[in-house]
């Protein structure tokens, strides 16, 4: 019996997959993805044997994890349905797919986790959120799910009412910081500076401001203050990202992927 199956085996999948081979050797983990070569691939390159299919890969763990989109749950549930156990954890890595909605069609002697990661997870600097029911998991389940996903970064176990709100925060925000990365380097190449140079400036510019978020305590605008001199060039950037509604285009977003989190059935 493996200790961690995979059903789905994207960027996600592969990334919570190889940081887990640092803490289980490989015969304690099986996959399935959706195509022959896929599997072969994985496991040629990490040991990790894949199962014959996804029925034959539920059948063989204890956390079984679901990186499938949300649209493909229906065929995937109806091939596993089958083969799940009551002492079994299946967690959900769907956005806006409540633990109701999978106990009502999987069956309410079932126990599940919801799982919200972020695509940093795939160089181990990710950020979970992790949700479960009250009194559903042992303390040592609960110990050995945050230590699935630890291997991918840090971890937040919240209250599963809030996991649509972890998804704005941390599962999107990726994306929004990419774009303003991007915008930053054009800055930098629109006076002169080559597109090379002004991306890693800018890259490096967020990784350090967020390490400095992390690592000092203090709050971010403390930090902004620190940045910015009386009438200085600093604060005349901070009133112009004011004028044009930074702060609230990032809400707004934030707004749009709670709202569409929602939507999900």
């Amino acid at each position: 019996m493996a200790q961690v199956g995979f059903i789905g085996m994207g960027n996600m999948g592969s990334a919570i997959l190889e940081g887990l081979l640092k803490i289980y050797p490989g015969e304690e983990l099986v996959f399935t993805a959706a195509h022959r070569e896929k599997m072969e691939e994985v496991t040629a390159r990490t040991g990790v044997p894949h199962g014959s299919s996804n029925a034959d890969c539920a059948s063989r763990c204890k956390y079984l994890i679901l990186t499938v989109k949300p649209q493909y749950f229906e065929t995937v549930f109806q091939e596993i349905e089958g083969e799940l156990r009551p002492e079994q954890v299946i967690i959900s890595l769907a956005p806006g797919i409540t633990i109701r909605s999978l106990k009502d069609r999987l069956g309410h002697d079932k126990r599940f986790a919801r799982a919200m990661p972020n695509t940093p997870a795939m160089l181990g600097e990710g950020m979970t959120g992790l949700a479960w029911e009250k009194g559903s998991l042992t303390p040592k389940e609960e110990q050995e799910l945050k230590a699935i996903f630890e291997v991918c970064g840090k971890v937040a176990v919240v209250e599963e009412r809030l996991m649509n709100a972890v998804g704005c925060v941390s599962g999107s925000s990726p994306a929004f910081i990419y774009m303003m990365i991007e915008a930053l380097s054009d800055g930098g190449v629109k006076y002169g500076l080559p597109r090379s140079i002004a991306c890693q400036m800018a890259a490096q510019a967020v990784l350090g401001s967020a390490k400095m978020v992390l690592e000092t305590g203090k709050h971010p605008e403390q930090l902004k203050d620190e940045v910015c001199s009386p009438g200085g060039t600093t604060i005349q950037g901070v009133s112009a990202l004011e004028e044009m509604g930074f702060r609230s285009a990032l809400i707004k977003a934030c707004d749009a992927c709670y709202e569409k989190s929602t939507q999900i059935k």
